[in-house]
């Protein structure tokens, strides 16, 4: 399945909210595999802010990852190979094998460890998306309402 068809069949929801949080830094899609770039976007978040799910799924991994808390949600039903949603820097409320419903509240933005450079100015939620080992743009799984095109008059 397409992944614009796919998103279509969905209400998703922001991992942090309910209002849309300050995008701090948006996707940057590296040139190639090990090219510099931005896998994600950073979403304004104080430690102990509460992640939600954005779409059902099943917990593929919650854990540390190069000293950082990371939870990855794997979307069943959204193509071959499926897409899956990171959350990192976390403290995973849920488990390896774990079903979730949208919105559900999966984990809570952690501190960085002080011996780790911070990813963000100010503290921040790096929110990821996935198919396979392509990177995508996670804003992309945001329901948006359709654009309207109005009529124009008056211009030849």
């Amino acid at each position: 399945m397409h992944l614009t068809t796919w998103i279509l069949t969905l209400a998703l929801t922001w991992p942090v909210g309910p209002a849309p949080p300050d995008v701090l830094r948006g996707w940057e899609p590296p040139a190639g595999p090990y090219a510099p770039g931005h896998r994600g976007v950073d979403l304004a978040a104080p430690p102990g802010t509460d992640i939600r799910a954005t779409t059902p799924g099943l917990v593929t991994f919650a854990g540390p990852v190069a000293g950082r808390g990371v939870l990855t949600i794997t979307l069943p039903g959204s193509g071959d190979p499926p897409l899956r949603t990171t959350y990192e820097p976390v403290t995973p409320l849920v488990t390896r094998g774990d079903t979730v419903t949208r919105g559900q509240v999966v984990a809570t933005v952690a501190t960085p460890p002080p011996d780790t450079a911070p990813h963000c100015p100010r503290s921040c939620l790096h929110w990821g998306l996935l198919r396979g080992d392509t990177y995508l743009n996670p804003l992309l799984l945001l329901h948006r309402p359709a654009t309207r095109l109005l009529p124009v008059t008056g211009v030849p």
